[in-house]
């Protein structure tokens, strides 16, 4: 059995070593495609967060030389609303056509593509104020969204699909650690030291455009995905060029192996529209698990961390203008983890990873419910509640944070890979936009009780993932698919058999 470029061993043929790290031009193709994919998604939700108070002043300064009246505070509180959640918006239909995009351009193609979303988008929000038009705002954090929904289903495509087999889950780690470190630069360019000042928010706004023209820039460079020049184009000639460039002359051959091995087996069979996925009995597991991975990562408590960190750390003394700082730490803890989860999900596997995340979260979920029903009832209570804030945010990382976007890769085959990602990722940002909305009513509610509603959800994904998914880690996408099909197919799969054995027989009989 050939083993895979990555993995120190020795395949049943040759008995020739292979290298333990990737090659260097992997990982650059992978920060290439990141930097403009995911980075822009995290950056874009965290550093809307700084200017809220100067940009309302600015809605409030035009709408007084426009009409000679301020505005109302129900209309700001709108259009300020409206603003920040449009981004949710413009990622669902990003999403949405993501997976038609790297279809039509391929995967480096929609992402270069992409690219030109954010340079417009930057220059909307840059205008807005020398022209004194606030609705600019409005379609620039739209097309920012639209950037962000494409690249969050594009990009993991392609890492997926550059990335040898044993190194598959380190490599989509990308997707996290991206994702972490756009929020924890946003929350850091946010500071009033840097650009979260009252007279500097345009451009705070507009800097979303040096990730796009680093993309612009680098991506170049590296080559398309080799999965979708052999399977989706049928280019030999070019797979080959660019499994050479990405793992080296030596190594390429194995895992142009295991992608003719796809190829053969997909042979006739053409890009699966979303639709086309529902109506597969074949798919219905794979696609019921991503489908409540990508809900639960939206609805697994996470949001309500960050909404009570502050009053958390407030009530454990640390003063009003300091917990921006504290804030970025919990960013950094985050990225940090994200990174660990890098290092031990090709160790221990995805299974572990996320099937302990949850249980932990169920646990910080169940003990923050306590300490906050408590807070005064002693001195170092406060204290207990931000521990369980950054145990929470740490699980999170280690688990549902990371692999959550290796299974959306893992799970399907080339054929389907496009359209699961367009319903992973509508699904997530459908989850995204309804966490939002009804978070401010959940917490008004039931108060610290919320987090009873996400114990809940964590301990039943942490379950179903537990009888349901089988570890995907070092396995092809084909040997993956058969195992779907060995545990939930077997009954129309000896069915199929039948059939064909029937078959056989009476075309024996009448030869």
């Amino acid at each position: 059995m050939n083993s895979e470029a990555g993995l120190d061993t020795s395949d049943s043929g040759g008995g020739q070593a292979k290298k333990q790290f990737p090659n260097l031009t992997l990982v650059l193709a992978a920060c290439a495609a990141c930097i403009g994919g995911t980075f822009q998604y995290g950056y874009n939700i965290s550093v809307i967060n700084a200017p809220t108070k100067p940009v309302q002043s600015f809605i409030n300064e035009t709408w007084i030389h426009r009409y000679g009246t301020h505005i109302q505070e129900g209309i700001l509180t709108l259009l300020w609303s409206v603003i920040v959640s449009v981004f949710t918006l413009g990622g669902f239909i990003g999403a949405s056509v993501g997976g038609m995009l790297a279809i039509r351009f391929g995967r480096k193609g929609a992402l270069l593509l992409n690219s030109v979303f954010a340079l417009l988008a930057s220059l909307l929000m840059g205008l807005s104020y020398p022209t004194g038009v606030f609705e600019l705002l409005i379609v620039g954090r739209f097309l920012i969204g639209l950037n962000a929904g494409i690249g969050i289903c594009v990009q993991p495509l392609y890492l997926g699909e550059i990335a040898p087999k044993s190194l598959r889950g380190a490599m989509a780690m990308g997707t996290s650690i991206f994702i972490t470190g756009g929020i924890l630069t946003g929350q850091v360019v946010g500071l009033k030291e840097l650009l979260g000042g009252d007279d500097y928010w345009p451009i705070l706004l507009s800097t979303s455009c040096i990730p796009a023209i680093l993309q612009f820039l680098i991506l170049p460079w590296f080559p398309e995905s080799p999965r979708y020049l052999l399977i989706d184009k049928g280019d030999d000639i070019q797979c080959s060029k660019a499994l050479k460039q990405l793992h080296g002359s030596e190594s390429y051959h194995y895992e142009r192996e295991d992608m003719e091995q796809e190829r053969v087996a997909m042979l006739g069979v053409k890009p699966k529209k979303p639709w086309e996925l529902f109506m597969d009995p074949n798919l219905r597991w794979q696609l019921l698990t991503i489908m409540l991975l990508n809900c639960a990562q939206q609805l697994n408590g996470i949001n309500a961390i960050y909404f009570y960190a502050n009053y958390v750390f407030t009530r454990a003394g640390i003063p009003v203008e300091k917990i921006p700082y504290i804030t970025i730490g919990t960013g950094a803890c985050e990225c940090l983890t994200a990174l660990t989860c890098g290092l031990l999900v090709e160790s221990l596997g995805r299974r572990i990873l996320i099937i302990g995340g949850y249980s932990l979260m169920t646990v910080w979920c169940a003990l923050l419910t306590v300490t906050l029903t408590f807070q005064d009832a002693n001195p170092w209570v406060p204290y207990l509640s931000m521990s369980c804030v950054f145990a929470f945010i740490l699980s999170f990382g280690l688990g549902p944070g990371g692999v959550t976007n290796i299974l959306n890769t893992e799970l399907f085959t080339q054929p389907a890979r496009p359209a699961a990602y367009m319903i992973g990722g509508s699904v997530n940002w459908l989850s995204f936009f309804f966490i939002g909305m009804i978070f401010p009513f959940i917490v008004n509610g039931l108060q610290q009780y919320c987090f009873l509603v996400f114990l809940v959800n964590c301990c039943l994904v942490a379950i179903y993932i537990f009888f349901a998914v089988p570890e995907t880690k070092n396995k092809t996408f084909l040997q993956i698919e058969q195992e779907f099909q060995a545990l939930y197919g077997s009954k129309r799969n000896a069915e199929d058999a039948s059939v064909g054995n029937l078959s056989e027989l009476l075309n024996t009989a009448d030869m």
